[in-house]
């Protein structure tokens, strides 16, 4: 029951973020008829995904981490991200490609960590997490210059990968 009440509100309040000046009936923002519309759709929603979206634990309600996941996306992804756009146009117009696939282990634990991490380096540019092994929690990477002094060590020195990310993810998530 609290899986599915707190799917219900989180869904509600995205619906609403989402439809903001859709309306002028109610606080200006939404129409009566929006706000019973969302209503609705979220208790449907939350009924729907309550198993999926909270599993076990609660950690992820917790302030606290929203405000990290805030300052990782601000901060060190967008560095990276910035970073990684000038490097990919400096591999496409010197033509200085290796492109491989590698093997990381960043030694996360929850799935919502690996997850986080994969979609991080997939929207990196240059890199694009291909498949995750379920067992080890390790991550395949599709790299665009493939360091061979990275290859070497076995299995692959993240950092050379994508960074600090799975640093981040880990206060965030873990």
């Amino acid at each position: 029951m609290r899986a599915f009440g707190i799917t219900t509100i989180v869904c509600f309040i995205t619906y609403l973020l989402l439809t903001t000046g859709s309306g002028t009936e109610v606080l200006g923002h939404w129409s009566v008829i929006e706000i019973l519309f969302g209503i609705l759709f979220s208790l449907i929603v939350g009924f729907i995904a309550r198993t999926i979206f909270v599993k076990k634990s609660y950690r992820m309600l917790n302030p606290v981490r929203w405000l990290l996941f805030l300052v990782y996306l601000m901060g060190p992804f967008f560095i990276a991200l910035f970073k990684a756009n000038l490097d990919v146009a400096y591999r496409v117009i010197t033509g200085k490609r290796n492109p491989g696939i590698v093997k990381i282990s960043p030694g996360l634990k929850t799935d919502l960590g690996i997850t986080m991490l994969a979609n991080s380096i997939t929207l990196t540019p240059g890199t694009l997490s291909v498949d995750i092994d379920e067992d080890t929690n390790d991550l395949y990477v599709h790299w665009i210059n493939v360091d061979t002094t990275a290859l070497e060590k076995k299995p692959v020195d993240y950092t050379s990968v994508c960074g600090n990310f799975p640093k981040w993810v880990r206060r965030i998530t873990e």
